[in-house]
């Protein structure tokens, strides 16, 4: 790859677009003419306020949202939002619903259980979350105040690929690892949110897309910086925000727009994920995937080797052949390749085409 670059596979933080890398670098030094660093400049100049605005519209561009529908820009990763969507949406009278369908989707149900108003309403953990829960699976309480969803789930490599019904009930979905990956009706989602740094920008910034009725007004006795209403009425600006990861997510915004939007995008995600899967489907049973087939994730590809000692080789030659950030994740061990949307298409063939050697060498 250019500059010495290799395919980084890492799941968070991970690839970003090169031309985005480019533009950030030819502008590093004075951005817009200021004389100064974008990582310079006070978050309350016009030049941020251009580049803060026009990131939000893209977004919602993208995403085919009009005016009831906000952007936020937060701190504190995607975890935080765990805690925060209870604290403002729920009660003991009007619990918060949960699909536990990954590490990252039980952490959240866990955080609301702590506040007392928590209630699964489905669960794949008796299957090592091998499959997303299906709609028949999903029973919500009568006293529901939302359902949250984790879209993909980055450690075991499952994603959605239906949006649940929920009826009157407000959908919440964490998008962090396939955020802006394919189009969506977003307008069936009532809230979302994504930690940035897997296909939008560095890790620094949580982005959330919600309807303003769910923003307008925070439970009185929180903290300011623990209300929604707070990021909605200052335009994300009650504090100095992370004026560089929002610069970024700006940026990749456009990148995408560049490309053809998220039906663009769509297409080559979906024909690099087939390239990977193909090898493991064809491999005889040297690879073999975790997730279900028809629960696997776009974005994150799963699969185990018939020994650790294999999988630590792999992980080895791997890297010595340009191939970064291939290992799973600790809880679960095995192999996990991030094919986010930066990931181009040859990154996806090299990997393959290395896949197959190595499967060959090592029968």
């Amino acid at each position: 790859m250019e500059a010495n670059r290799i395919y980084n596979f890492n799941p968070g933080p991970s690839m970003l677009p090169l031309e985005v890398l480019k533009e950030a670098q030819a502008e590093f030094l004075n951005f817009q003419n200021t004389g100064m660093s974008i990582l310079e400049i006070s978050h309350r100049a016009k030049a941020y306020d251009d580049v803060h605005n026009q990131a939000k519209a893209d977004i919602k561009d993208l995403m085919g949202l009009g005016d009831d529908y906000e952007v936020l820009f937060i701190q504190g990763g995607a975890s935080l939002q765990f805690a925060m969507i209870p604290m403002n949406f729920a009660t003991k009278e009007k619990r918060g619903n949960y699909v536990q369908s990954g590490s990252f989707a039980s952490k959240a149900f866990k955080e609301a259980q702590i506040l007392g108003v928590g209630y699964s309403a489905a669960s794949s953990k008796d299957v090592d979350y091998k499959h997303i829960p299906t709609q028949d699976e999903i029973k919500m309480s009568d006293d529901a105040a939302y359902l949250h969803l984790c879209y993909n789930n980055t450690i075991y490599g499952t994603e959605y690929h239906y949006i649940p019904e929920t009826g009157d009930v407000p959908l919440i979905a964490d998008m962090s690892s396939d955020i802006l990956s394919r189009p969506l009706d977003f307008k069936k989602f009532s809230f979302i949110y994504a930690g940035v740094q897997k296909n939008l920008g560095p890790a620094g910034v949580v982005l959330v897309v919600a309807r303003k009725s769910m923003l307008e007004k925070s439970p009185e006795g929180l903290p300011s910086m623990l209300r929604y209403d707070t990021f909605y009425n200052k335009n994300s600006l009650y504090n100095t925000p992370p004026a560089f990861c929002i610069y970024m997510v700006g940026k990749t915004a456009k990148w995408i727009k560049a490309q053809g939007g998220l039906e663009a995008l769509a297409k080559v995600n979906k024909k690099k994920a087939d390239l990977v899967y193909g090898v493991i489907d064809n491999s005889d049973g040297f690879y073999k995937g975790h997730a279900d087939k028809d629960s696997r994730s776009f974005m994150n590809v799963t699969f185990r080797l018939p020994s650790e000692e294999l999988e630590k080789k792999f992980v080895a030659e791997a890297l010595e052949n340009g191939l970064s950030g291939v290992k799973g994740h600790r809880s679960v061990g095995g192999m996990r390749t991030s094919i986010y949307n930066a990931m181009p298409y040859e990154g996806c063939e090299k990997l393959a085409d290395f896949m197959e050697k190595f499967q060959k060498a090592n029968k």
